[in-house]
């Protein structure tokens, strides 16, 4: 089973790149994020066409979260994290997909730092973290996908100190990202590619996809029962390069069937 996860950044704008990706790469599940459109703008019947199923959580601007199945429909579990009723930014969604419990996830940025947005970061993270260990408890087969943004570690973003006060590199993000991991959940990237750079994401300024100034962003955590069938694991790089791509690139593994 082979699932992606892929901040599409616009799914309306980019949808012939996602449709494109989904035909060359045939995943098995997506998970999306960023879709920045209204419940009613998703286009389902086009993915439909293409062979996938879908649930989705809309929202306009910078949010929105789904997941597409290939061949099947999902079976929704959450519409949204738990922990704060008062929470109406759609950055969260879990759905069932061929035995295995999957969440797509955007996690909030944080930036500027310090100040309320980050506050908003370290909180949703909180949340995140208390979930999670619930799915643990639960000895379920899950993956946390999504954009995460957080950059775990300097080897996880290209030589430089221009980041040094954005919110991605924080320590407060990082150790929490850390705590996740503790959990008993495992980087399916970096468990497969402990030295690689792996990059998902590179900013449109200043030239940083053609100089390969890119940070890694999105990442799979799978629950201690999933862990032991992780057979492969990438980057879908080159989906960064096509025309009016998203700044993010799919990140994807393979699990092997029980």
């Amino acid at each position: 089973m082979k699932i992606a996860t892929f901040n599409i950044n616009n799914v309306v704008r980019r949808l012939p790149n996602l449709l494109d990706w989904l035909e060359e790469a045939r995943p098995d599940a997506v998970c999306l994020q960023e879709l920045k459109a209204e419940d009613g703008r998703f286009p389902a019947a086009a993915l439909e066409r293409a062979g996938y199923g879908a649930v989705w959580c809309g929202q306009r601007t910078w949010n929105g979260v789904a997941i597409l199945a290939r061949g099947a429909e999902p079976v929704p579990t959450r519409h949204d994290l738990p922990g704060d009723p008062a929470d109406a930014q759609a950055r969260y969604i879990e759905a069932a997909v061929n035995g295995v419990l999957i969440a797509s996830l955007y996690l909030p940025n944080g930036n500027p730092q310090p100040g309320p947005k980050f506050d908003y970061k370290l909180a949703w993270f909180e949340r995140l973290i208390a979930h999670a260990a619930e799915l643990i408890a639960a000895d379920v087969p899950a993956v946390l996908a999504g954009d995460y943004n957080v950059v775990p570690t300097d080897r996880d973003i290209y030589p430089t100190t221009s980041w040094a006060d954005d919110a991605l590199l924080q320590p407060e993000p990082r150790a929490a990202f850390r705590r996740l991991l503790d959990q008993g959940w495992t980087d399916a990237l970096r468990a497969l590619h402990p030295d690689a750079p792996l990059y998902t994401f590179w900013d449109y300024k200043r030239n940083r996809w053609p100089r390969d100034a890119g940070l890694r962003l999105d990442h799979l955590l799978l629950s201690p029962l999933l862990a032991p069938r992780l057979t492969a694991a990438g980057v879908d790089r080159h989906v960064r390069g096509a025309d009016g791509a998203s700044d993010h690139a799919p990140a994807w593994i393979v699990i092997a069937d029980t």
